[in-house]
């Protein structure tokens, strides 16, 4: 699984997934690699921009990212969700739970 992270200068951990799909075939993947980057920082912004399929495994491990990053008292951000993907995530009432911004500036500055 490709992901790159970046640590900004205010201290927000920057990840930008590299693949397609986040679904059943890499779910196992992701969640192994992104599991050190968790713990990395508290505030993770989560560039999505690369993605055109999420299915409900990638879903649910996107959740399991959230919950980890509040149990740390820190918080997890999504932006530059392509339109299909947003579909989803209105569709499974999942806009409501997630931080969602449509461009990366716009999330960073949300944690400010």
């Amino acid at each position: 699984m490709e992901m790159v992270a970046t640590q900004e200068a205010s201290g927000i951990l920057l990840i930008r997934i590299d693949e397609e799909h986040l679904d059943a075939g890499n779910v196992k993947a992701f969640k192994e690699a992104i599991a050190p980057l968790l713990e990395r920082s508290d505030r993770i912004v989560f560039d999505m921009s690369q993605l055109k399929f999420v299915d409900s495994s990638g879903l649910g491990a996107l959740i399991a990212c959230l919950r980890q990053t509040h149990k740390g008292k820190g918080d997890f951000k999504l932006c530059e969700m392509p339109r299909p993907v947003c579909a989803l995530f209105e569709l499974m009432r999942m806009h409501r739970v997630f931080s969602i911004h449509d461009t990366r500036e716009d999330a960073l500055r949300a944690f400010a």
